[in-house]
C-alpha cells in the first residue's frame, strides 16, 4: 500500500472557503504595512504564494521585518514565540 500524502492544504475544505464570485480587491495585495503594527493572520484562498500554515489562522501578531514582498510576523503560540513569513494579502490590519 502507498502512504496517503498530506500536502499543505490537506483538510482545509471549510477553512479556506471563499464565497462564489467574490474576488479580493487589488489593494489587498498591494497594501503596505509598517513595522510594529499589529495584524491578524487570515489566509486568502485565491493566493497560495506566501500563505501561512493553517494553524496560524486568526492569530494576532506584530510585524517585525519586511523581507522582499513578504513580512515577518511575530506571534505567540502557547508558551513559544513563532516567526511567520507571510505576504500582505494574508494579513489584516487591526
Amino acid at each position: 500500500m502507498v502512504k496517503k500524502s498530506k500536502g499543505f492544504r490537506v483538510r482545509t475544505r471549510k477553512k479556506l472557503r471563499q464565497r462564489a464570485g467574490v474576488r479580493p480587491a487589488i489593494t489587498k495585495f498591494l497594501q503596505e504595512l509598517d513595522i510594529g503594527q499589529n495584524v491578524v493572520i487570515e489566509q486568502e484562498p485565491s493566493s497560495q504564494k506566501g500563505m501561512p500554515y493553517g494553524k496560524f489562522k486568526g492569530k494576532v501578531g506584530t510585524i517585525i521585518e519586511k523581507r522582499g514582498n513578504s513580512y515577518i510576523v511575530k506571534t505567540r503560540i502557547g508558551n513559544s514565540t513563532k516567526l511567520i513569513v507571510s505576504r500582505p494579502e494574508h494579513l489584516k490590519i487591526i
